[in-house]
């Protein structure tokens, strides 16, 4: 082979080489692009589950309160003890400002706190309102104790609310036990939310 030609064969040896090694080199890259992309998207799409899953509890919730709510309203109206008959607002004493120790409907000083805040909002407010208080528990224990454990404390919020000055007449109170919970009973935090009195105030 004349060394021209050989000249021209290496070269073109060398590029189709080039070429090859070149091509690689990019498909990896592309690869490395889209592992980078997809791990990405997977990350955005959890945090998405997370975010709905949320949601989704904080809705379960303000429907529970809407539901007992709406009970409570149909139930004064029964009775004729409703002025105009409007569902005004809740207060609810979970654990974090009541603190009901498991099997327990004692009054926490934090919680006469509160009630004595809510007493003179009450006050302020100079309006004719009606109560209704439901008591209601975690799933510890039988079905029958959860009931009484729930009777107990809106028994406790109500007569220390009369202490303090509300007719005895402007309230009653109903138990849901443990029928009606807004967190989970599986964990500790979600029991202590469960443990919980609700203010129903109605006009």
């Amino acid at each position: 082979m004349r060394p021209f030609a050989r000249l021209i064969t290496a070269t073109a040896v060398l590029a189709l080489g080039a070429t090859t090694l070149s091509g690689c080199a990019t498909t990896d890259f592309v690869r490395k692009e889209i592992a980078g992309v997809n791990g990405r998207v997977d990350g955005t799409q959890d945090q998405l589950k997370s975010h709905d899953a949320k949601l989704n509890a904080h809705d379960s919730k303000i429907g529970e309160i809407d539901r007992t709510s709406r009970e409570a309203l149909e139930r004064a109206t029964a009775a004729g003890k409703l002025a105009e008959g409007k569902f005004l607002y809740t207060v609810v004493l979970s654990d974090d400002s009541v603190k009901f120790p498991v099997a327990s409907s004692a009054l926490s000083e934090e919680a006469k706190t509160r009630l004595n805040d809510f007493v003179q909002k009450l006050k302020t407010d100079n309006k004719n309102v009606y109560l209704e208080i439901q008591g209601h528990s975690d799933n510890t224990g039988a079905k029958a104790v959860n009931q009484r454990l729930g009777e107990e404390r809106a028994d406790a919020v109500r007569l220390f609310l009369n202490q303090q000055g509300v007719a005895l007449n402007r309230m009653s109170t109903i138990s849901y036990g443990d029928s009606s919970p807004v967190a989970s009973n599986k964990t500790r935090a979600g029991r202590a939310q469960n443990r919980r009195v609700v203010v129903v105030v109605l006009n």
